[in-house]
């Protein structure tokens, strides 16, 4: 990202939360200044095309069943799940098959409170970003494939 100017910090709410388990705060395409993505569950006129795609936000299942979660569907982990859980684990240390476990176990707001305290630059406090190894407010350099460690006692039994 450089030295683009970011969006001012923006809180993490339930509306945040894709239904795969990503949390679009932490997303490059949500947090950049130009053309940013409104989030999964936002109206699809304010989208990239390229975001309107996704097969997960898609899936047929989860409209004929009406619901909020991946982790509500009978096929769960699907094919296209897998597919992206394994692409995220390797290169950004975030499972969206863990993290659907943690919603599904805890509930929504224990989830949430948890993305705030572990997403957090120890450094300088702004939120990371889950595609970049850096904050991209203060340049602080986190373990690669992992978030940093929360500062509180704030567990997953």
């Amino acid at each position: 990202m450089g030295t683009t100017k970011l969006k001012k910090e923006i809180p993490i709410s339930a509306k945040l939360i894709a239904p795969c388990g990503m949390n679009c705060r932490l997303c490059r395409a949500y947090i950049r200044k130009r053309n940013p993505c409104p989030g999964c569950r936002v109206d699809d006129d304010l989208k990239p095309a390229t975001r309107l795609r996704c097969r997960i936000r898609n899936c047929k299942k989860m409209a004929e069943a009406d619901v909020k979660y991946c982790i509500c569907c009978e096929r769960l982990p699907c094919k296209d799940l897998k597919i992206l859980d394994k692409r995220y684990r390797t290169k950004y240390g975030m499972s969206m098959i863990e993290n659907l476990g943690h919603i599904g176990r805890l509930g929504i707001r224990h989830f949430i409170k948890h993305e705030k305290e572990s997403w957090r630059c120890p450094e300088c406090g702004h939120m990371l970003c889950v595609h970049e190894r850096h904050c991209l407010y203060c340049r602080y350099q986190r373990p690669y494939g992992c978030p940093p460690a929360p500062r509180s006692s704030l567990r997953w039994p």
